[in-house]
This record gives C-alpha cells, sequence and structure tokens, in this order.
C-alpha cells in the first residue's frame, strides 16, 4: 500500500508540471466546437512523451517531415514554408547570418520565448538538445552531427559551428539550415533531469517515458489511450506576446481518434467527424461535386494539393544487367505509361510529366526555376515512348535472338521484377504498370509484393539482389532541397551503409555528380547554382540510376468544414502552406481559423 501510495503521489506531481494540465482525463466526450479532430497522422498507442527520446509513436506531439517540423508542443527554432522556402522565426527572431566563408552561423532567441515552467529559452536550451544527441544517438544526433560541429550560446544568443572537411569548407550549410527547422529544442534543465534518472544510460534515457516533459509549444499532453490522443491548450503560451503570434490559437483542443485504417478515418471525414484529415482519398473532387459534403482540399482544382516529393522506382546496382547497361535503364523507364499511374495510382491528384518534365526538381515553382529547361530537354521524357525504347534497345545490341520476345544480355535472358510492400495499393499499381511496359519492350519485368516487415530489410541491404526495381520516396522540401534529394539520388555517401535510410538505395556511384554534389552546398551565386543543377541534371537524365513515378504531396489536406472554416487555400493570399494545421508555417492556420455560423 505505501508503494502504491509513492507511485501515485509522483504520477500526480508529473501530472502538474506546467499549469496542472492532466494526462488523463475523466470524461474525454470534448466540446466539439473547441476541438479540431484529425484523421491520418496518429496509428496505434502513443509510446511516449520524451523528445529527445525515440520510438515515441506520438506523431501529433512528436514528428518532422518534409513540410517542417509539428510544432504543437515541442517548438523549433525556425518555422518552414515550403510554397516559398521562407525561414520564419519561431523560438529565435527573424534572420540568422552566416559569417563570410559560411563556417559559423548565429542567431538570436526570441526576448519573449518561455518554457511551460515560466522560465526563458535561451541559447543553452539550443546547445544541449544538440549535444544530448551526440551523446545518446538520437534523431538530432545521428541526423545532424555530420555538418554540425557544435553550438555554443551567451545567453539568448547561438553560434552554431559548420562541420569542417579536409580543406577547412563546411561540408554541407544546407543541413545546418535544415538544423534550425527540423530540431524540436528541449529545455536544458529537464534534459539533465532525464539524464541523472537514468544514471546516464544512453538507452534508458532515450526509452524513458517523458511524462514530465518540459514543453514550450501552445499545446500539451491532456488525454491518451489506445482510441485517442488529445492535447490542450496552454493559455499561458508565451506566443501570445506581439513578438510572435499575438494571440492564442483558436481550438482548445487538439484531437486524433486512433482508426483502424484510412477507410474508416475517411468516413469519419465524410460525417464531420474530422474536420482535417492526412490521407489519400481517392477521386477527393467527388466529396463535394457529387456527395456535396462541405470538404475541400487547396486547391479546388487538380492536383488539389501541393506535390513536393516524387515516389521513385530504384534501379539495383548490384545486378549486373542493370548496372552495365544504361541504355536498358531509360528504355525501360521511357516504355512506362505514367499518365495510367497518375490516373489510376493518384487519381490525377498528380501533374503529368508531360506538364512539368522531369528532372531532380519537385513541381513547385521555387525548384523548377534551378536548372535550364532547355538544356536538358532533349533528355527528358514523358513516357509511354515504346518505339523509342526499342530503338535504344537494339542500338545498344540488347536483342531478342531466340524469337521468344525477350531480349538477352550475355546469353541471358532479361528477366527482372519489380517490387514495393503488399497492401501499398497506389505503388502496388504503379509496378503493374512498369511490369506491363517491360513486356512492350521485350523485357521481362514480373511484380513482387512481400509483406512490409521484409520489404524493409532488403532494400535498405545495401549488397541485396533479390530486388531488381523497387519503389522508394526521396525527401520532398526543405532548406537544404532539392540538393538533399539529388544526393539522395546520386550521392555515393550512402554507398555501402547497412540498414540504409538515408539514400542511393540503388548503390549507384559517378565521380562527376559526387564533384557537383559537394560544390552546390557551398555556392551562393544563383546562375552559378543553377548551371551546376542543370549539370547534375544532365547526368541523372542520362545515366538514369532511377526514375520516378509520379509527383505527389507529401501531406495530404482534405477539410470538412461543417464546424470550423477559414482553413488555408492557395487563392486567398495568406500562404499558409497546406500542412495540415502543424507543421512548419502550416501552424499558423490554427491562430486564423473561425467556427461555421
Amino acid at each position: 500500500m505505501k508503494n502504491l501510495t509513492k507511485i501515485l503521489a509522483l504520477l500526480i506531481a508529473a501530472l502538474m508540471i506546467c499549469g496542472s494540465f492532466a494526462a488523463f482525463a475523466e470524461d474525454v466526450d470534448l466540446p466539439r466546437e473547441e476541438t479540431l479532430y484529425f484523421a491520418g497522422q496518429q496509428w496505434g498507442t502513443v509510446n511516449s512523451w520524451n523528445i529527445i527520446g525515440t520510438n515515441q509513436n506520438n506523431s501529433m506531439a512528436i514528428a518532422g517531415g518534409a513540410s517542417g517540423y509539428r510544432t504543437l508542443m515541442f517548438e523549433t527554432l525556425y518555422m518552414y514554408n515550403f510554397m516559398n522556402g521562407e525561414m520564419i522565426g519561431l523560438l529565435a527572431n527573424d534572420g540568422y547570418e552566416w559569417n563570410e566563408d559560411m563556417t559559423a552561423l548565429t542567431l538570436s532567441i526570441k526576448d519573449a520565448a518561455k518554457w511551460c515552467d515560466g522560465s526563458d529559452v535561451t541559447g543553452a536550451d539550443v546547445v544541449r538538445t544538440f549535444d544530448i544527441g551526440v551523446e545518446i544517438g538520437n534523431a538530432t544526433g545521428t541526423g545532424f552531427q555530420a555538418y554540425v560541429d557544435k553550438i555554443e550560446a551567451d545567453g539568448k544568443n547561438v553560434t552554431i559551428y559548420a562541420k569542417l572537411n579536409d580543406e577547412g569548407k563546411p561540408v554541407n550549410p544546407l543541413k545546418v539550415l535544415d538544423f534550425l527547422t527540423g530540431t524540436p529544442i528541449a529545455q536544458a534543465a529537464w534534459i539533465d533531469t532525464v539524464v541523472e534518472r537514468n544514471g546516464g544510460d544512453a538507452v534508458s534515457i532515450l526509452n524513458d517515458a517523458g511524462e514530465d516533459v518540459i514543453w514550450s509549444g501552445p499545446y500539451t499532453k491532456y488525454y491518451s489511450d489506445d482510441q485517442k490522443v488529445v492535447l490542450i491548450r496552454d493559455d499561458n503560451y508565451w506566443g501570445q506576446d506581439e513578438s510572435m503570434w499575438g494571440a492564442l490559437p483558436v481550438p482548445k483542443y487538439i484531437a486524433h481518434t486512433i482508426y483502424a485504417d484510412n477507410p474508416a478515418g475517411e468516413n469519419a471525414l465524410k460525417a464531420g467527424e474530422v474536420d482535417v484529415c492526412q490521407q489519400f482519398i481517392g477521386n477527393v473532387q467527388n466529396l463535394w461535386l457529387e456527395d456535396g459534403l462541405p470538404i475541400s482540399t487547396y486547391y479546388e482544382e487538380a492536383p488539389y494539393g501541393v506535390c513536393l516529393t516524387m515516389p521513385t522506382a530504384w534501379y539495383n546496382f548490384n545486378l549486373p544487367v542493370l548496372a552495365e547497361n544504361p541504355a536498358l535503364r531509360k528504355a525501360i523507364a521511357m516504355a512506362v505509361d505514367y499518365d495510367t499511374i497518375i490516373a489510376n495510382a493518384m487519381t490525377n491528384q498528380s501533374p503529368s510529366f508531360a506538364d512539368v518534365p522531369r528532372s531532380l526538381m519537385n513541381p513547385t515553382e521555387g525548384e523548377q526555376a534551378l536548372y535550364n529547361h532547355d538544356e536538358v530537354a532533349d533528355l527528358q521524357w514523358a513516357g509511354s515512348d515504346i518505339d523509342g525504347a526499342n530503338a535504344l534497345l537494339d542500338e545498344a545490341g540488347l536483342v531478342d535472338t531466340d524469337n521468344d520476345g525477350i531480349r538477352e544480355y550475355n546469353g541471358e535472358k532479361i528477366s527482372l521484377n519489380a517490387v514495393c510492400p503488399n497492401g501499398w495499393t497506389d505503388w502496388q499499381a504503379s509496378m503493374e504498370v512498369v511490369a506491363a511496359a517491360g513486356k512492350n519492350i521485350g523485357i521481362e519485368i514480373t511484380t513482387l509484393y512481400p509483406e512490409w516487415s521484409i520489404y524493409q530489410t532488403v532494400f535498405t541491404n545495401p549488397s541485396q539482389t533479390e530486388y531488381a526495381i523497387y519503389m522508394w520516396s526521396p525527401e520532398a522540401a526543405s532548406p537544404s532541397n532539392p540538393w538533399t534529394r539529388a544526393n539522395q539520388f546520386m550521392g555515393s555517401e550512402f554507398v555501402g551503409v547497412e540498414n540504409n535510410w538515408s539514400g542511393n538505395w540503388g548503390q549507384y556511384v559517378n565521380e562527376e555528380a559526387d564533384a557537383l554534389l559537394k560544390q552546390i552546398p557551398l555556392t551562393t551565386d544563383t546562375e552559378e547554382l543553377k548551371a551546376l543543377y542543370t549539370e547534375l541534371t544532365k547526368i541523372y537524365l542520362t545515366e538514369v540510376p532511377s526514375f520516378s513515378l509520379m509527383y505527389r504531396p507529401s501531406l495530404f489536406h482534405a477539410v470538412n468544414e461543417s464546424v470550423w472554416t477559414n482553413f488555408p487555400a492557395g487563392d486567398d493570399g495568406r500562404n499558409i502552406p497546406p500542412a495540415d494545421c502543424t507543421d512548419g508555417y502550416g501552424i499558423a492556420a490554427l491562430y486564423e481559423l473561425e467556427l461555421v455560423g
């Protein structure tokens, strides 16, 4: 009984931190007019609230992606707006400065920025966040220690020193910028508490539940179980200061029911039980055109969202038939019917490759301006070019000598597989189209759909020979893109890396591409940068180490306006990105929502 009393006392103490917000609520029937409901983000029960930990499975509070970090509870130094590439100060004041050789970046923390316990956010918190990441190997440490050497602080002033290469130049200033928008800052004092109670053991720190976590954002934990996750607004949030938002976000509660699958989330959206849905919905326009529902997307017309990423088919360079035959690689890519993929897998929620010719860039205006379109036009292809693909193979000597309909290489029939995880239906539809293209040009391509548990262990294996053509998506948008995406397509730094989740999943190597990839992050002249990206694009379209199958939003953003309205839209002039009201500068939407009626 004494132990039970002690445990309850500790639990109550943890729940009383930073304003008496309850982690468990007796009644979670939340007032509808005060609650913004989500779908498509939280799958399964929350594991922890530990912002410096791992395996939290807590996507409403701890999640980062191409659209920027999710800053409902934990905040970054800057917010990223993928609509224009702007970095807007959050914890930090607007405007950071590089020194002349881009080896050090300086910024200052807002005077108003506070932790939920009323203490100031300072440079020491930024330093400790980075240092603990390196010490215990969390996502911050593993993601940035190759680019950030150290961080120093003097009160509110912060200096971030870039990691230098052998020539004394910064390894990659672009990735330092990613740190500013992609790293949630944790309180130094709280980090020290976690370290102490876990005896400094890295594994224990990473797996600490973090129930007593200190936050700086506008929301905090309120309720969590295997059915629902609820955040509640912190009405003492520092961001209502005039130096930031000048107000509190409108919804008092942020809630996410844990749905069994996508159809369940879609049905809840249709019923008005969900306000913001981050799920792919086929033929989403039918929800308003045919069903007459008060549902909308960022754009009224296709592609309805902002396409930032490019799900891609990667060639396995461990297989000699693919590694030694660029003509084969390009011929398959030329023969694929991308319009069918876009129509079937994406229900036309993607621009075609005729509308936005393929390159290393996503379809956004900013990235499209980064290469010379005319210089690479003769290398691009829009798909379904069966005659051109057959001519290319014939010219390369890859012919069918025994008239069985399948071409040969070194006396062997060219037989490949096209692979993606089972159940990823839009990807499976894409792989079927790739296989059909092979049939049209005398290449045997069979589809294979292993379970995700198997797929993830094979395509990340640098020496695997089981998969010939396989799907994965490169990065979408961030301060370091399109460089990061180009590096994922062609950078040799990932070759041979075990359990490779970082890039170049086909193990392609090109020294000229590597040299360009090293040069781009250090180039600030606009015309010179454009020339470098153009040369890199030429290599990619000539060598074809992989080929993108579609353009795709990294986040889907469908909203039901039966309860809440004034969501961001592409024609409203506010330039708030369709980032589900939670990510990067997308969180600005929460301050402008209105109740219907």
